[in-house]
């Protein structure tokens, strides 16, 4: 199934690049949170590969209404999809967005990809089976002090009413050595896994943003947990991952 989830995409990857530039429609959910026809189009060519070769598995999409999509006979299995993370970074023609998939089996995310496009990065991992970059094996950095950190995170779409956002990110700026803002949390996790960021945190996002990410840090040896330090579960937020051995130093500015 993890070559399945590939081919599906760099198939949804293509599908992006193609309308890349060229978005003519944009709409709204919400006050801020954008959808494109490129999140349509993706999400619409993820689905309908799902349905035509796993028709008993069930499904999580974003741009499909936030909702499990039924199907009869569901085999405990579960895709759970982002066709596009990054969509304002996207419909503002800012190169840093990415197509994210993973599956949940009886409870446990079992294989996750994140592919993103414009660098052709594919980021893959298999329970039990370890973490890769486009084929190759990754692992998380041996950074073991946050002074000497290089942190990632992103702004919650209701920043006003998260008293403690503002709080954490100074911390963290007077405490690390950097702090970036990418605008795609499933991209930061990614690089987690592979080295280039030392650690992240976030609030407020959804299972598809971090459920193959997560999977990606723990198989490439890092630590993914809620802010107390107990085990995360991707249905409720607030999220916060590292390469581990910075991992305690992160929960005590987050406490």
């Amino acid at each position: 199934m993890l070559n399945f989830a590939i081919e599906t995409a760099r198939d949804a990857g293509r599908v992006l690049l193609e309308k890349f530039g060229r978005i003519e429609t944009v709409t709204k959910k919400g006050d801020i949170n954008l959808v494109t026809e490129a999140d349509l189009a993706s999400e619409a060519l993820i689905v309908e590969r799902i349905k035509s070769h796993f028709p008993r598995h069930a499904i999580l999409a974003e741009e499909a209404g936030d909702a499990v999509v039924a199907i009869e006979g569901d085999s405990g299995h579960k895709w759970i999809i982002d066709p596009l993370d990054g969509t304002t970074n996207y419909a503002h023609g800012y190169p840093c967005f990415c197509v994210t998939i993973a599956l949940e089996h009886s409870g446990e995310i079992i294989l996750g990809v994140t592919y993103d496009p414009t660098r052709d990065e594919l980021f893959t991992a298999e329970k039990g089976r370890g973490a890769a970059m486009n084929g190759k094996p990754i692992r998380v950095s041996g950074t073991d002090e946050l002074g000497n950190s290089l942190l990632v995170t992103g702004f919650p779409y209701d920043i006003k009413h998260r008293e403690e956002f503002a709080r954490h990110l100074t911390e963290f700026l007077l405490n690390a050595r950097g702090v970036r803002r990418d605008g795609s949390a499933a991209i930061d996790l990614a690089y987690v896994a592979c080295g280039r960021f030392d650690g992240f945190w976030e609030e407020g996002l959804n299972p598809w943003d971090v459920a193959a990410g997560k999977l990606l840090i723990e198989e490439a040896g890092g630590t993914v947990s809620y802010y107390d330090g107990s085990e995360l579960s991707i249905y409720r937020p607030p999220i916060v991952a590292s390469n581990g051995l910075i991992h305690n130093e992160m929960l005590n500015v987050l406490k």
